[in-house]
């Protein structure tokens, strides 16, 4: 018996939290495979700006003060050391650097005294969809972000310091860390669209001829999508906490460039639920298709059935052979054109049948009910 061929299915994520149950709060455990940490730092003025892929982690406190405003980007959680030194250098609370490591978080935004933490999701390209977590903290005139690997998301605004572009070099910290969450936030937009392509390529092929493969491929395009909203939604919920929340950190100023993330955060979750709305419809046109299809098919097959029902009533009469003895036996079994004669008088009866099932549209591809005329009749009036 022949098997059918298994798709290989993507694997999806899980949270998998390495922190002993009933461990002390604030303690973290790293996990043996993430990458090493690799610390780099951009500070930066209306006029100027310096670099420094390694930083002495002991003086980055004490040169706080010389710049407007200095980013401290940590990519890699694999070295606890490393992250132990940058949290007591900055002060940061025991339970959000646990947060940083536990990378399972959702966005969200928490106030730890004068600092922000925030927490944002970022995506990588489709066909290998997975998300990343970035942890934000927000201080007086730094930024400290925290990175799971070496893909960096952050790199445009990066070239738009170097460049001096836009008003990011004169305005604060907190205008860096919108930049940061936008950024983030962006980079949903082209695994969007590159799901809208493969959609509508999809509906094509599922035209054209639809395969048992293709409602695989819907049912794993409508999971997708669910985990990129899982993954969006809650950004909506921390920006419009610090929009709505007074933090002595952000800016009135800069609530009016948040207010514009917020807005493509709902644009995001508008077209994701469209496209599972698509995935759906998608799902029910394929199996109307291969209904419709298979509907074509026994309608042929049940009209050539048809077709041999009176065919066999007919071998079945003189199949029996009566002897000729009585006057109300078959004549025809003596007569020389018998076999010839019941053999034409099958094929009308197949034509006429034929012809008839024709006429009604029985055999057309649409299957369409056809009586009289092939045209439509006038409207009347």
């Amino acid at each position: 018996m022949a098997r059918h061929r298994r798709v290989p299915r993507r694997k999806k994520p899980r949270i998998r939290r390495r922190t002993e149950p009933g461990a002390p709060p604030g303690s973290f455990r790293v996990h043996p495979e993430a990458p090493h940490c690799v610390v780099r730092v951009l500070a930066y003025g209306p006029d100027d700006l310096i670099e420094n892929k390694d930083p002495n982690l002991d003086t980055i406190a004490a040169d706080l003060d010389r710049w407007a405003v200095t980013w401290i980007d940590v990519s890699g959680l694999g070295d606890a050391e490393t992250l132990h030194r940058l949290g007591g250098v900055f002060g940061l609370h025991p339970l959000a650097l646990e947060d940083v490591v536990n990378v399972h978080q959702r966005a969200k935004v928490e106030t730890y005294g004068e600092q922000l933490f925030i927490v944002a999701r970022t995506a990588t390209q489709y066909p290998q969809v997975d998300s990343e977590q970035v942890s934000v903290f927000l201080g007086k005139n730094f930024v400290l972000t925290f990175r799971e690997s070496a893909a960096d998301c952050f790199e445009p605004v990066r070239q738009r310091i170097r460049l001096a572009g836009g008003r990011i070099r004169s305005a604060a910290a907190d205008y860096l860390t919108y930049a940061l969450i936008d950024s983030a936030i962006d980079g949903y937009f082209p695994i969007v669209e590159q799901y809208a392509d493969v959609l509508e390529a999809l509906e094509d092929d599922i035209i054209a001829d639809p395969k048992p493969v293709d409602i695989t491929k819907i049912h794993d395009l409508r999971s997708e999508l669910l985990m990129l909203r899982r993954w969006v939604r809650p950004h909506r919920e921390a920006l419009n906490a610090l929009i709505r929340d007074d933090h002595p950190t952000i800016s009135d100023e800069t609530r009016v460039y948040l207010r514009d993330s917020f807005d493509h955060v709902i644009q995001l979750i508008d077209l994701l639920d469209t496209y599972r709305e698509v995935c759906s419809d998608l799902r029910d046109f394929y199996l109307s298709t291969v209904s419709n299809r298979m509907n074509e098919t026994m309608q042929v097959l049940t009209v050539i059935a048809t077709m041999f029902i009176p065919l066999t009533f007919i071998t079945g009469i003189y199949g029996m052979n009566f002897d000729r003895s009585s006057s109300w036996n078959m004549p025809e079994l003596g007569w020389k054109f018998g076999y010839p004669a019941a053999l034409a008088f099958m094929a009308v009866i197949a034509g006429a049948l034929f012809w008839f099932s024709k006429r009604r549209g029985w055999l057309s591809p649409d299957g369409a009910r056809r009586t009289g005329s092939s045209e439509d009749p006038p409207p009347k009036g």
